[in-house]
């Protein structure tokens, strides 16, 4: 399965200058006191305790791992990239990984850089290691470069000149970044759009490489450019430079520029390029990975498509190189399954070969991984129907992108798989056995959390993209309580307060034509069943702002994106549209953001935020009421007269406290409003505020997430909030415990996960928060 980056639009929000002009208050015909009060408050840091720690909740895997590095020549260093979780380092004394990138921040973009393309390690210092990051090039920003000379354990970066395209197809080919094995200052990068990229001082400064081309390239789909660089030299140190190298070029850069094959070689150290005739079986094709082996022969896997999971036709050959001539010997082909990963332990007709087969889905896949011990003489299936541990059905093929050998162990064998990483240590054998080396990998995207009243038979409710929706009730297990346990999108559960074994979810089947489904469980998640029937708009509205709120037993109220929502009081064997109003479509989903109240459940509350910050000429956001259970809404005008700022669904959040009626906290963007009338009136928070740089659109968001958890012993208020937002320009996760009169940081710098974006608080432990990164599965607080 894949993950994606699911932070949508994130930075979308009102200009200051319109937040200016439409910051009056009107008044409230509900009460008669002002629509909006602004609350001074007071922002003490260190008021209150932070988290002592911040441990991941077991899912072990879940994403899309794209590249596995061995240090060149400590081999006890092993280091994993992925398309949208940061990067992880191998720690063999508790065989777990070690989360790297947990430190990189949150706002002007920031989560993108937790997406990386390559990562690229120092032969002469295993101190030092590199990693290019940036989410897409479709959006037309810049990647960087994060450098470490600690294992990753701390970081600096400098911008790059640019795009990076991490979580772009073909993001497992490579590594696009490499670093001159005898001078260890010079680094080469191939790129998605501009060719290929040299800096001469580790990375500080780029320039490209004219002498290969400077043409640039752009498109709607993402194109794969220059796909990596091999040093033909195995020599390590020494100061000078290696003169000779090849370039692997997709077939859409080569076109654009018109070069005249996929394979090019420098032999002045990269001052200009000649291109190297390739088969022609395979000319127009991908190289997605090459090896060289220590005797100076090249091995290098072609093939037709891209990825991930590309299908066939593959070829392996092997080069000569300037060794043996550049030579060209054929060692496997495939018509159906593509290939991709590849990796060699040993030399000449005693090499080991391992060999990624792809795109063979199925329950009896046929090949996966294909190996040889004769270098590429004859070869042997040695994972298809073998023993998985863990395994159900198919979930190790399809996607066997990288596979590695040990260098230090030629019968530990690993590759990736879409859903993180297989590995087998018996090789050799007949039957190897197969086993998931995920421990402490977590790179599932969550969508939404959800927490149950205290004493719940479950601990939380995580709706997740790719791994579908989890009732959790072990932190330290891997959840087995979900409606659809295929590729599936979770997009929003609730439960009913008063008899929180009734759950309502909805999400998108993706494994049947991504269509949006909805289910229903009566006993705490142990057994699900779809719903009868389905609100208008709920089969097509699969985006994650899709979102429901249960009142009671059997009544639900659903908001599909871009629709009306509906309400249903015998459990979905029918949906009755609501009064709400249609909303138009302002080019990306929205959706009315729904939550019941906890204390009673016949009010129903429903924000609009507007849909986008564009949208701000020709609407404001508005806050609706239902006192009937969800079936018919007021606008509180009220609300709509303060003119929050409008933003896309996915930087707003509502939390009801369960202790209080009518007691309700939202943050829109930009900063926290809090009613204890039912949305009658507000209170604007003075602490959070939105950081702006030149743009319609906050740089840092100032406030996107609120939820609320047990309160403090004492506290004077009936439960602790906590608030993912910026107060005196420092974005992070804050706390109060007194109604927001003040407020003290709750994470700090090395927990910030490219971002918080989802967050509930436990109502069974005061100071413990469930939340998501990105890319980084759910974490909890102590």
């Amino acid at each position: 399965m894949k993950v994606h980056c699911k932070r949508y639009y994130a930075g979308l929000a009102l200009p200051a200058l319109l937040a200016t002009l439409l910051a009056g208050c009107g008044g409230s015909p509900e009460s008669g006191l002002p629509a909006v009060s602004t609350a001074a408050t007071s922002q003490v840091q260190g008021a209150g305790l932070a988290a002592a720690s911040w441990t991941s909740v077991k899912w072990a895997g879940g994403g899309y791992v794209t590249g596995l590095v061995y240090h060149p020549v400590n081999a006890s260093l092993l280091y994993a990239r992925t398309d949208v979780g940061g990067v992880y380092r191998w720690n063999a004394a508790d065989s777990s990984w070690i989360p790297l990138t947990d430190g990189i921040g949150f706002g002007g973009g920031d989560s993108r850089f937790h997406c990386v393309e390559s990562l690229a390690l120092d032969p002469s210092n295993d101190q030092r290691i590199y990693i290019a990051t940036g989410d897409t090039t479709r959006q037309g920003a810049n990647g960087r470069l994060y450098i470490s000379s600690d294992r990753g354990n701390s970081w600096t970066w400098v911008n790059l000149p640019f795009m990076v395209g991490g979580n772009d197809t073909g993001r497992a080919m490579g590594e696009r970044l490499k670093v001159d094995p005898t001078n260890p200052s010079i680094l080469f990068y191939g790129t998605r759009t501009a060719g290929l990229w040299q800096s001469r001082d580790a990375g500080q400064t780029w320039a490209q490489v004219t002498g290969l081309s400077s043409t640039t390239i752009s498109g709607s789909t993402p194109p794969i450019g220059v796909e990596h660089l091999m040093f033909d030299n195995s020599k390590v140190g020494g100061g000078e430079t290696t003169w000779i190298m090849y370039a692997a070029i997709a077939p859409d850069y080569a076109n654009a520029a018109g070069l005249n094959s996929v394979l090019y070689k420098s032999v002045n150290g990269g001052f200009s390029w000649t291109p190297v005739p390739v088969p022609a079986a395979v000319a127009g094709y991908h190289i997605p990975h090459v090896v060289r082996a220590a005797d100076g022969n090249y091995y290098m896997v072609f093939n037709k498509n891209a990825g991930e999971g590309p299908g066939g036709p593959g070829y392996l050959y092997k080069f000569g190189g300037v060794v043996f001539n550049e030579n060209w010997t054929l060692l496997s082909s495939s018509t159906t399954g593509g290939y991709s990963g590849i990796s060699v332990h040993g030399t000449g007709s005693n090499a080991r070969i391992a060999l990624g087969v792809t795109a063979t889905w199925g329950d009896n896949p046929g090949q996966v991984t294909q190996l040889s011990d004769n270098g590429g003489s004859t070869w042997r299936e040695i994972e298809a129907n073998m023993p998985h541990l863990g395994s159900a059905g198919n979930g190790y093929s399809g996607w066997n992108d990288t596979t590695v050998i040990d260098p230090a162990n030629r019968d530990h064998i690993m590759h990736v798989h879409g859903g993180g990483i297989w590995e087998t240590i018996n090789a050799s054998s007949a039957t190897p056995s197969w086993s998931a080396k995920d421990n402490n990998l977590e790179e599932t995207a969550t969508l939404a959390l959800v927490t149950p009243p205290a004493g719940a038979s479950y601990k939380f409710i995580n709706s997740a993209g790719d791994i579908g929706t989890w009732v959790n009730t072990d932190l330290a297990t891997r959840p087995t309580k979900g409606p659809m346990n295929w590729w599936s999108n979770g997009n929003s559960a609730d439960m009913a307060w008063s008899d929180p074994q009734y759950i309502a979810a909805t999400g998108v089947d993706n494994a049947n034509n991504h269509v949006g489904v909805g289910h229903w469980s009566g006993d705490g998640g142990n057994t699900w069943a779809k719903f009868a029937a389905l609100p208008a708009g709920a089969t097509s509205g699969t985006d994650s702002s899709a979102n429901l709120a249960v009142t009671t037993r059997n009544n639900v109220v659903w908001a599909p994106n871009d629709a009306v929502p509906s309400y249903t009081t015998n459990n979905g064997a029918s949906w009755t549209a609501t009064n709400l109003p249609a909303k138009p479509a302002v080019g990306v989903p929205r959706s009315y953001l729904l939550k019941a109240d906890r204390k009673n459940p016949n009010k129903v509350y429903a924000y609009d935020s507007g849909g986008a910050w564009w949208n701000q000429w020709s609407d404001t956001a508005h806050f609706w009421y239902s006192s009937d259970g969800g079936k018919t809404f007021t606008e509180r005008a009220a609300f709509k007269a303060a003119s929050p700022m409008l933003t896309s669904f996915n930087n707003t959040s509502m939390a009801v406290n369960p202790n209080a009626e009518g007691d309700i906290w939202l943050a829109d963007g930009n900063t926290v409003y809090h009613s204890v009338d039912a949305g009658a009136s507000w209170t604007k928070l003075s602490a959070f505020s939105s950081i702006w740089g030149s743009n319609q659109w906050p740089d840092v968001q100032g406030a996107t997430v609120v939820t609320l958890g047990k309160a403090a012993p004492g506290a004077p208020y009936s439960a602790a909030v906590y608030v993912v937002g910026v107060i005196n320009g420092v974005w992070g996760v804050y706390r109060s415990d007194d109604a927001g009169a003040t407020w003290s940081r709750f994470n700090d710098d090395a927990h910030q996960y490219a971002g918080i974006f989802h967050m509930a608080g436990d109502w069974n432990t005061y100071g413990r928060v469930y939340a998501s990164g990105n890319g980084r599965g759910v974490l909890y607080t102590n």
